[in-house]
């Protein structure tokens, strides 16, 4: 059975007598842009900080789907949450789990791995757990469309890629061949173009002259979307010539395509039945379900609805931050991006130091747009800033040199320069890695000389 316990302060243990006033806690769950923004903001506050996360690292999201195509490796785009512990003395890092949410008796209960379940009580609570694939109410797609939003997302799907190649070097059948060589990705946001545009250079460049009996450049790479066009959060312009640029890279762009089956042998859109062994899930999204149990009022994804100060009805100390939120600002809704996330999550972390302080809340939160970004394979780019929108090599150096600023550590940004620079050069990329699979065959013993 599991352990039930409370963490309580050191000060609530002290005599009743004691006149030291009690440090007030701060629970943050999630160590995404938001959650750390948050705690960063917090850093200089007379406050206990306890940072939650299921998982130990965070990720640099907008560099995931180079993992899921072998660019870079995990490690290059990860870093442990753990580390913000040295350079932050109110901050407390916990791997756990949250279960349940009361808000009445201003707890969270989580279970920590190996130990069981535990009770933490908080006066400030954010809740910044991000998003997960949405299969729009059909989750079996999952078994044969990975998603894209985890480390583990990552290299399921770039073993499925590579390995892919491997089963149609070794097949006979050159219809079975065909369909191991065809890769569908659904949805043709941001992440599916570009993840698409990486696949196409892979099989071009990189994987050229790696096999003796397919050629990787024959392979069909098809991006489906439902919508009338690629995109949709650019402006059409910049739609248009990505769809010109991924044609060029011999990308199949399917519009107005509507998935209605995904299984073993490929996917069914709009009745068209499209053979793959590779289907790639880049559609939907969906909030955590952690944010369902604070019972407020979510939309259709399951984010929820916050007011203007990042907070819920329910309770005024609850804030909800990043992807995990729903908010309009001049009629249109806070994009879902890492600069949003980051700037929600510094917002509610200084909110928290002026009620901490007894200050007043001061401004709502406003979201600032720096720009909209997309890489779309190799020297090509695009960015939208208010009515600046420009495409090419020249943004897509301003791409790669604002993502190798943003990356977590000095050894990251290294890490990830040095291995961009022998990718472009070379052409090849550093983690070609398949999942060893388990052994299918038993090794025979040997016998011992009697």
């Amino acid at each position: 059975m599991s352990t039930v316990s409370i963490e309580s302060l050191p000060q609530d243990r002290l005599p009743a007598a004691s006149s030291q006033p009690k440090q007030q806690r701060v629970v943050i769950v999630g160590g995404g842009f938001a959650g750390i923004a948050a705690a960063q903001a917090l850093r200089k506050s007379d406050v206990e900080i306890i940072l939650m996360d299921r998982r130990n690292h965070h990720i640099f999201q907008p560099l995931l789907y180079q993992v899921a195509t072998a660019v870079l490796a995990p490690s290059e785009i990860a870093t442990s949450i753990r580390q913000l512990e040295a350079k932050q003395k109110n901050l407390s890092v916990v791997l756990a789990e949250v279960t349940g949410i009361n808000l009445r008796m201003r707890t969270i209960e989580a279970i920590y791995p190996g130990l069981g379940i535990r009770k933490i009580e908080f006066d400030y609570l954010v809740i910044a757990t991000g998003m997960r694939p949405s299969y729009f109410g059909h989750d079996e797609f999952a078994a044969h469309a990975p998603g894209l939003k985890s480390l583990n997302d990552a290299e399921t799907i770039r073993t499925k890629i590579l390995g892919a190649f491997e089963l149609a070097e070794s097949t006979e059948d050159e219809t079975e061949r065909a369909r191991q060589m065809t890769f569908v990705l659904v949805g043709a946001g941001p992440t599916g173009v570009e993840l698409a545009a990486s696949i196409a250079h892979m099989v071009s460049v990189t994987l050229r002259n790696n096999f003796r009996r397919i050629d990787p450049a024959k392979s069909r790479i098809v991006l489906v979307d439902g919508g009338d066009r690629i995109l949709p959060s650019f402006a059409e312009t910049l739609s248009r010539k990505v769809v010109r640029r991924l044609e060029r890279l011999g990308v199949e762009v399917r519009t107005g395509l509507k998935v209605e089956k995904v299984d073993e042998q490929g996917v069914v859109a709009s009745g068209e039945r499209i053979t793959s062994a590779t289907v790639l899930w880049t559609a939907g999204v969906t909030a955590s379900p952690v944010v369902k149990m604070l019972g407020t009022t979510t939309d259709r994804a399951g984010r929820a609805l916050i007011g203007p100060f990042m907070d819920i009805p329910e309770a005024p100390n609850v804030f909800v931050a990043g992807d995990a939120t729903s908010m309009t600002q001049d009629g249109y809704p806070v994009p879902g991006v890492a600069q949003a996330a980051i700037q929600q999550g510094r917002f509610a972390g200084r909110l928290i130091v002026r009620r901490v302080e007894g200050r007043s809340d001061g401004r709502p939160f406003r979201y600032r747009s720096r720009g909209n970004m997309a890489v779309v394979g190799k020297n090509f780019a695009i960015l939208e800033a208010g009515r600046m929108r420009t495409s090419g090599f020249v943004t897509w150096m301003v791409w790669a040199t604002l993502h190798v600023l943003a990356l977590p550590l000095l050894q990251n940004r290294f890490r990830v320069q040095i291995q961009w620079i022998w990718s472009y050069l070379s052409g090849q990329r550093s983690s070609r890695l398949i999942a060893e699979a388990p052994r299918s065959v038993e090794i025979p013993k040997q016998k011992s000389a009697s």
